[in-house]
């Protein structure tokens, strides 16, 4: 398994690069695989027994990586008009319905698949169209992913206080703790790159680190109250797209506002 996850995110690092320095093939990429993403969430809350609109909810959560893809802004909160848009068509689909059981939840919870999956994940498409969009969304991935690299690693050597055993009983403190530092040093490293100064690129390794890691964990509580272990078999030793991008899912959001903030 480890031989696995070695050579697939090496396969993975290989075709970021490749993909990377074009903004549309990237955002096409992004777009791809969010759609890959929404099929492994909706599959899981099926196989819960959620009564859902899985291809409509995949649908109206690809439009908003295509909108921001082809540069499509017809209001400034143009993404929270087509969620509100889908809620109105989720409500009038259920009056087809012959029973009426279920609808809460049904409803919620597609809505919430496309705010978690694509919503927030299609701002990795919009951290590649900023003005120097490439060196951003390399240092975001960057920052984010050697935290998932560090807190495995330390995590596996040195692992010994489970961190929250009810969610996922193989992470650790310590490993939490390793992902921190990796994610620091990565964006130490990212200096070369990222126009910040050593202040901001330590609050930034700091910040998308523990978002990251709470991105790893908010997927393994929807997996766990699912009862599976991984969102899907994509991806030989990692599992599902959504195991790959689930450190992502809070830190492009927050990398995207925290460019508006500083950048002002």
């Amino acid at each position: 398994m480890l031989s696995k996850r070695i050579l697939s995110t090496v396969v993975l690092v290989f075709l970021t690069i490749l993909v990377i320095f074009s903004d549309w093939l990237s955002g096409l990429v992004v777009t791809l695989l969010i759609i890959m993403g929404l099929y492994e969430f909706f599959t899981m809350l099926e196989k819960k027994g959620i009564s859902i609109y899985k291809y409509f909810g995949i649908g109206m959560g690809a439009i908003i990586p295509l909108s921001v893809l082809s540069r499509f802004e017809l209001t400034k909160s143009w993404e929270l008009l087509l969620i509100v848009l889908a809620l109105l068509f989720l409500i009038i689909m259920q009056f087809k319905r012959r029973e009426s059981s279920g609808t809460v939840v049904g409803i919620s919870t597609t809505i919430f698949g496309i705010l978690y999956v694509s919503w927030f994940l299609s701002f990795l498409i919009k951290i590649r169209f900023l003005d120097n969009g490439t060196a951003f969304l390399a240092g975001v991935i960057i920052i984010t992913k050697l935290t998932d690299i560090g807190a495995f690693l330390v995590g596996m050597r040195f692992g010994k206080t489970p961190l929250i055993p009810r969610i996922s009983p193989k992470k650790s403190v310590e490993g939490a703790v390793g992902g921190v530092i990796f994610s620091v040093l990565g964006a130490l490293i990212c200096k070369s790159f990222l126009p910040f100064s050593y202040m901001h690129l330590l609050i930034l390794g700091v910040l998308l680190s523990v978002l990251g890691q709470l991105g790893d964990l908010s997927e393994s509580l929807i997996k766990r109250d699912c009862q599976i272990k991984d969102s899907g078999s994509a991806i030989p030793g990692i599992g599902g797209v959504l195991d790959l991008l689930d450190s992502l899912i809070f830190t492009a959001p927050a990398f995207y506002f925290y460019m508006s903030i500083v950048s002002k």
